[in-house]
């Protein structure tokens, strides 16, 4: 059931664990109230990432006036959620593919509750609570209409392909917390999943096939940066690099909102670097 999370006065400490950087924060009423703080994740190696875990949240709470109620974290790829234990087939995070206990570990460091959920899952949640869905269901009272959406699709791009799914204003975990998109066909080739054409790593490896070059180096943000036209490159490469992925994603989003009729909204790294038209 949706609560009113602006009148909650509790302090949650937060993280958004992406496979490449980890980023602590703290909330309170539904807004941040400390400057993000964002750390490598490491997620090779798993003392270290379990490690810069708890130097995070150490220097958010050092931040706060009182004692955090909780905290509650995104994390990408499947897993035993409920339970807080990270494992599984995680290409983002090689290092907890045998199972790791994270929840009760960081239960046990803190002293407070853990609630760990999908990345994808908790980015569609956030935008059903107070985004996208009760935005454009007020512009639509606003305007007159008795149309109401309550069912939405949230896709985040970055260094995978995440996806939640909310049905009738209920995230939707499934039966295994594994409602996923990533790992549909890739609508280009029948030999990877869709994942390996939406993502840093797609962005990346497809510009350096077009290109010619494929040890070039370069971050996504570069080849946008060539793309544009404000660094030297090859302009063809970088845009076509963007273009497909656009169209990758767009039949994986075309595939998942036939079965919700749902809302859908792109949020996530890769998509703050190139508006994706698809």
């Amino acid at each position: 059931m949706m609560t009113n999370f602006r009148n909650d006065s509790r302090i949650v400490m937060t993280l958004d664990a992406g496979g490449t950087n980890m980023v602590f924060g703290a909330m309170q009423y539904g807004e941040f109230i400390v400057e993000p703080i964002r750390l490598p994740a490491n997620a090779h190696d798993l003392d270290l990432c379990l490690k810069t875990m708890v130097d995070g949240f150490k220097a958010v709470r050092d931040q706060l006036d009182r004692m955090p109620a909780a905290i509650s974290f995104a994390f990408p790829g499947p897993a035993d959620y409920p339970n807080g234990i990270i494992g599984g087939y995680l290409p983002n995070f090689p290092s907890f593919r045998d199972g790791v206990a994270l929840g009760p570990f960081l239960r046990k460091k803190f002293g407070i509750p853990v609630y760990i959920n999908n990345d994808g899952d908790l980015f569609a949640y956030g935008e059903a609570l107070g985004g996208i869905l009760p935005d454009i269901n007020e512009r639509l009272e606003l305007a007159g209409s008795s149309k109401r959406y309550k069912n939405l699709l949230g896709y985040t791009f970055g260094t995978g392909f995440g996806m939640g799914m909310i049905v009738n204003g209920m995230m939707n975990r499934g039966d295994n917390s594994c409602v996923e998109t990533w790992c549909l066909p890739h609508a280009k080739r029948n030999d990877i999943i869709v994942e390996e054409g939406v993502s840093i790593r797609a962005v990346t490896r497809v510009y350096g096939e077009l290109a010619g070059f494929p040890d070039h180096g370069l971050t996504p943000k570069d080849i946008c940066d060539i793309a544009d036209g404000v660094r030297e490159g090859n302009v063809d490469a970088a845009k076509q690099a963007f273009a497909e992925l656009g169209e990758v994603a767009g039949e994986a989003m075309a595939t998942g909102v036939t079965l919700t009729d749902g809302l859908i909204v792109i949020g996530g790294g890769l998509s703050v670097i190139k508006q994706i038209v698809l």
